[in-house]
């Protein structure tokens, strides 16, 4: 009897007792749930598909949406086109080999494509309005934006004379009402006139001067093209020059350097292109020489005429640097992303 006592003790513990029994068994792993029992059961949190999607065709460089055109390299990574044309530059004023920001693959603008299929359906994508904030298919949000919406901003009708008013296009109407400017007297609408009067003559001085210019006996343009090269310094500089010309039976060369020769213009955003004409020929006289670039029949620079004048002689061979004044830095990077920058110099004597 006893023995038995000890036996049941044994098995069920002392007085009886299990909570050792089940808690060895709360410890066990639970069971593995079969697979796709919750499966396509979405949360009611996940983010929407068009969000999803803007995160797996956006820019490599910025994580921004592109706009325009979008390039691939060829691994298929992404990159707008401002940012593939900034990552070209950055390479160029470096002396280094383009690479894709994702793989590090080499990248440049004849082993990289665009990508259309990405672009259409980028466009197909939804976008907030900037003014309205409401939201359309990015291909008709700039449609919207400057012709449809109600809170797109709009100068009053009569700033011409001197209403400094600008706001949204629902509130025109009743800001024109109120408007004081049209009981302003002459006197007072004179100033406002001056200052636009003073930019159209600033104009119309610079287009005089080009026909001016181009009634002179002597006149000869060529069509340039500038490769780049680097000094032999400690810190290599980019500087960009075209091959010896004839213009005028005398030989000349045009050269340009980035951001006014800065020691690293990699450091900045803002980057311009300086020119200089160089005289390589023995004159006996003195030249007094006007000229100006153009975008050339084979390039694409933006750039807008401004008529430079230097007198060259056998002690003063170069001229002063000139900025070309392009639109932005984004164009001084394209042509800092290609392999050389072609335009158009037009010269003109001065015969005395």
């Amino acid at each position: 009897m006893a023995d038995e006592m000890v036996r049941d003790s044994v098995i069920t513990g002392v007085g009886g007792d299990n909570t050792e029994a089940e808690s060895s068994a709360s410890d066990e792993p639970p069971a593995k749930k079969k697979r796709g029992e919750n499966y396509g059961k979405l949360d009611l949190k996940e983010e929407k598909l068009e969000q999803r999607l803007g995160g797996i065709l956006c820019c490599a460089v910025c994580l921004d949406l592109p706009k325009m055109a979008i390039y691939q390299c060829t691994n298929g990574h992404l990159m707008c086109a401002g940012c593939f044309t900034h990552v070209l530059a950055d390479a160029r004023l470096r002396d280094e080999t383009a690479t894709c920001p994702n793989c590090r693959i080499e990248i440049s603008k004849t082993n990289s494509s665009r990508n259309l299929a990405v672009e259409k359906a980028v466009s197909e994508l939804p976008a907030d309005c900037q003014f309205c904030s409401k939201q359309f298919p990015r291909n008709l949000l700039d449609n919207h934006e400057s012709d449809q919406c109600e809170d797109r901003l709009t100068d009053c009708k009569f700033n011409r004379l001197g209403c400094m008013w600008r706001g949204p296009l629902h509130e025109l109407g009743q800001h024109e009402e109120m408007c004081v400017h049209p009981n302003k007297t002459g006197a007072e609408v004179m100033e406002a006139l001056k200052i636009m009067d003073q930019k159209r003559l600033e104009e119309m001085a610079l287009y005089n001067k080009i026909f001016e210019l181009l009634s002179f006996e002597k006149v000869t343009f060529n069509d340039l093209q500038w490769k780049p090269y680097r000094t032999d310094e400690f810190i290599h500089k980019l500087f960009y020059e075209t091959s010896r010309f004839t213009a005028f039976n005398i030989q000349w060369v045009v050269k340009a350097h980035v951001n006014d020769s800065q020691g690293d213009p990699t450091q900045s955003c803002d980057r311009s292109l300086s020119y200089q004409v160089i005289l390589k020929s023995k004159v006996a006289a003195p030249l007094n020489m006007h000229y100006l670039i153009l975008k050339g029949p084979f390039g694409d620079m933006r750039a807008q005429p401004l008529v430079q004048h230097f007198e060259f002689s056998e002690e003063k061979s170069e001229s002063p640097y000139h900025k070309l004044t392009l639109a932005c830095s984004a164009e001084c990077n394209k042509l800092l992303a290609s392999k050389a920058v072609n335009f158009r110099l037009i010269m003109f004597q001065v015969t005395k």
